[in-house]
């Protein structure tokens, strides 16, 4: 990015800053894993002006979490950046119902089942988010493959699917790092799971990763100008989920970002080999 639009965007993001201290509310705050300290507010705006795109994971039942990423979301277009929203929570093929939403062209009562029919969780935890996207205009982009190619990878494995199919994501395989395969296989014992097999499972949880990043890079190389937020789970979002498959097709400046939770996201279990940042709690969530 041009370091003096970097520069400019900062200047900007310190007026945010001020406005935040007139009203008694608190900015942004993050943890520098790598270094291992808490960022000023200033140097957490810095950072986020670079990115072109910034992945915030979830645990998807969290409130807390939720108003995180919303935070996030509303911090870069306070500071005037133009945005949109990745989600793993719908399919790339409801993108034409995501469009109706942000377009006004779709009231709530009727968008919340086609909703329910891309996601599972309760629609409240994500309704601020898909109101605050409505209200500013943010296109909100649905990242994620039709369940049921996932389902086919899940039962018989990346090499069941057709050709075509394939060669819309590229090899998808269970090559990825000890600690990543690590969390897939907690993943995999933490559910009951029937005659379906590790490695199948493994090849859907990428299959994941490396659709998101497909898409995401379609939409990126298509808006040049744009900066990509992507809502994702904790496993997806982290660094050998959908950035490594990211940076595969291109070199975007990215970051991720997760939730500071005590217990399970803090700084005994989370390192900088798995994100950049965790998101420090403040009175805003």
């Amino acid at each position: 990015m041009n370091k003096s639009l970097i520069a400019l965007t900062v200047a900007v993001f310190g007026l945010i800053l001020a406005c935040h201290s007139m009203l008694g509310s608190e900015a942004l705050r993050l943890y520098d894993l790598k270094h291992q300290r808490e960022l000023d507010p200033v140097a957490s705006l810095e950072r986020l002006a670079e990115a072109r795109v910034i992945l915030v994971g979830e645990h998807h039942a969290v409130t807390s979490h939720h108003r995180a990423q919303l935070e996030v979301i509303r911090t870069l277009v306070e500071g005037g950046k133009k945005v949109a929203v990745g989600l793993e929570m719908f399919r790339r093929e409801s993108q034409g119902d995501l469009d109706r939403w942000i377009d006004g062209l779709i009231q709530e009562a009727d968008f919340k089942p086609i909703y329910l029919d891309n996601w599972n969780f309760d629609w409240e935890l994500y309704r601020p988010i898909f109101r605050y996207a409505r209200q500013q205009g943010l296109p909100m982009i649905g990242l994620n493959v039709d369940r049921g190619v996932t389902r086919q990878v899940a039962y018989h494995g990346f090499a069941s699917l057709s050709e075509d199919q394939k060669a819309a994501l590229g090899a998808v395989t269970c090559d990825v790092t000890p600690p990543y395969r690590d969390y897939i296989r907690q993943a995999y014992d933490a559910h009951v799971h029937g005659k379906m097999q590790f490695e199948n499972f493994c090849e859907a949880q990428l299959l994941w990763d490396t659709a998101m990043a497909v898409n995401a890079a379609q939409y990126l190389q298509a808006n040049a100008d744009t900066v990509l937020v992507i809502l994702a789970g904790v496993g997806h979002a982290q660094k050998p989920g959908i950035p490594a498959q990211l940076a595969k097709r291109a070199p975007w400046p990215y970051l991720v970002l997760l939730p500071e939770t005590p217990g399970s996201l803090d700084t005994d279990r989370v390192d900088s080999d798995a994100a950049d940042y965790l998101i420090k709690p403040s009175s805003r969530f």
